[in-house]
């Protein structure tokens, strides 16, 4: 389970980002003047953290359906963190991508496809659902306390606290009871088969449907990120550096 090439190369696109926000003048966004550097780092550091992230939360579902398992998931290469084996890369990687930096939320991206019949049991497929959000979840709580702990510049400080706050909003995303997202395959096995049936029809769709409505109706917008700075206060992440550093990474507006 050696992390690929294109997993270690993501990673170093995201070092990089960080040593440039590092260097960058985060006192300029309080004027609304942007420092290149920083607003690069930022960029840098944010998209590529967040395509780390995506790589985890897949390898999350597949390592535990491997556990519980579906050895399937190893010939298939889910288990080398190779985001390329996670789907298409253009409707995965490339359009959630866009989405995160047209309008700031991010759209799940990748998926693995798990052979259920080969999972020990119900509560087994129900956490291999519950594995990348959780994962997305470890990982914001990891960036946050990292933030709180280890001294650090203010340009870095304000692009890991908004790539914290992101893994947040991309948990609660996942974890919602709709079909097509994590949080309905957590309870799909525990549903009546005609349920389940409703939700093999709706998964197509069902997750455009909900970021229309987060993209058209800024009330439901707005309900996602107060759920999520809430959770992102409770583990002691710094609202204030997460708003800087959405306003870096979203330049442009």
């Amino acid at each position: 389970m050696r992390p690929s090439p294109i997993f270690l190369g993501i990673l170093a696109v995201t070092v990089l980002g960080g040593v440039l926000a590092a260097f960058g003048d985060a006192t300029t966004l309080s004027g609304q003047k942007y420092d290149p550097l920083l607003v690069t780092g930022v960029v840098l550091l944010v998209a590529g953290g967040w395509v780390a992230s995506l790589t985890l939360h897949e390898f999350g579902h597949a390592i535990v359906a491997f556990r519980g398992g579906d050895h399937s998931v190893a010939h298939k290469g889910y288990l080398s963190m190779d985001v390329r084996k996670y789907t298409d890369p253009a409707l995965s990687i490339i359009l959630p991508l866009v989405f995160l930096i047209i309008g700031g939320i991010p759209l799940p991206g990748g998926a693995v496809w798990i052979e259920h019949g080969r999972l020990r049991s119900r509560g087994v497929q129900s956490w291999v659902s519950l594995a990348g959000p959780l994962s997305n979840l470890a990982v914001g709580v990891a960036l946050t306390l990292v933030v709180a702990l280890v001294p650090m510049s203010a340009g870095l400080v304000i692009g890991l606290s908004f790539l914290a706050l992101l893994q947040i909003v991309t948990f609660l995303l996942n974890i919602l009871p709709i079909p097509g997202l994590d949080g309905w395959g957590a309870i799909e096995p525990y549903l009546s088969p005609g349920a389940r049936e409703f939700g093999a029809k709706a998964r197509p769709w069902a997750p455009l449907v909900l970021f229309g409505v987060l993209f058209l109706v800024d009330e439901a917008s707005r309900l996602l990120w107060r759920a999520s700075f809430a959770i992102f206060d409770a583990v002691g992440g710094y609202t204030l550096a997460a708003q800087y550093g959405q306003v870096a990474f979203m330049f442009w507006k």
